[in-house]
Formats: structure tokens, C-alpha cells, sequence
């Protein structure tokens, strides 16, 4: 499934995988969601609601451009620079184009609905 996330007003495209956490989530759009810094790699928020995690893998090693799902505080995480593997990190998708990456870096609210 293809999303797009608005930030600034700038519209950025992802691909959702198809993982039964990503169908979740996807069931969540649209969605606003005010965005934090987290250890000047990713910018996470708080979703309604926990998602489904069932049959993810237990670990997860996050590139620059995913969009992942961290099960145990139940928020989104933007990741504008690699990560390190987690457990507990579901990743979700990526951007479709690595040139939006650094939109995300620096962005306090997200607008993410399913692209038309």
C-alpha cells in the first residue's frame, strides 16, 4: 500500500510492506501526529493505539527512510538517519524516495493518509 505523509507542506510518498503490523496501521489513516526527536535519528509520536505485531520478526535493523512500529511504548518512528537493531521494531516501509529523507529530520507534525 502507498501512503503519503504531509510535513511542512511538503508531500512525501511511502510504500507500506505487507505485514499484518503494517495492515494495521494502515487501518489507523488518516492520521495527524505531532513528531519528537529521538536520539538524532528518528522522530517518533504516539499512535491511538498499539498495533498488531503478530508473526513480525522479534528484531528489527531500521535504514534512513523507514517507517517502523516499536511494540513496547506503541509510537511510529520516522528514521531520517540509520538506526541500530531493536528488538521489539517492526518495520512498517520506506520512503519511496530517498531524496525526502531529510524532510523528516527537522518536522513536528506529520499528516499520513493513504496516497490517491
Amino acid at each position: 500500500m502507498h501512503i503519503r505523509l504531509m510535513t511542512d507542506g511538503h508531500s512525501v510518498d511511502a510504500a507500506l510492506n505487507d505485514s499484518s503490523t503494517a495492515r494495521d496501521f494502515a487501518a489507523l489513516l488518516p492520521l495527524t501526529l505531532d513528531l519528537d526527536d529521538f536520539q538524532e535519528t528518528e522522530r517518533v509520536a504516539d499512535l491511538p493505539r498499539k498495533l498488531s505485531t503478530d508473526g513480525t520478526p522479534a528484531s528489527s535493523d531500521p535504514k534512513a527512510g523507514d517507517l517502523a512500529f516499536y511494540a513496547p511504548w506503541g509510537n511510529l518512528a520516522l528514521f531520517y538517519r540509520d538506526g541500530h537493531p531493536s528488538p521489539d521494531l517492526v518495520i512498517l516501509g520506506h520512503l519511496t524516495d530517498r531524496g525526502d529523507i531529510a524532510r523528516l529530520a527537522d518536522a513536528d507534525r506529520v499528516r499520513i493518509q493513504p496516497a490517491s
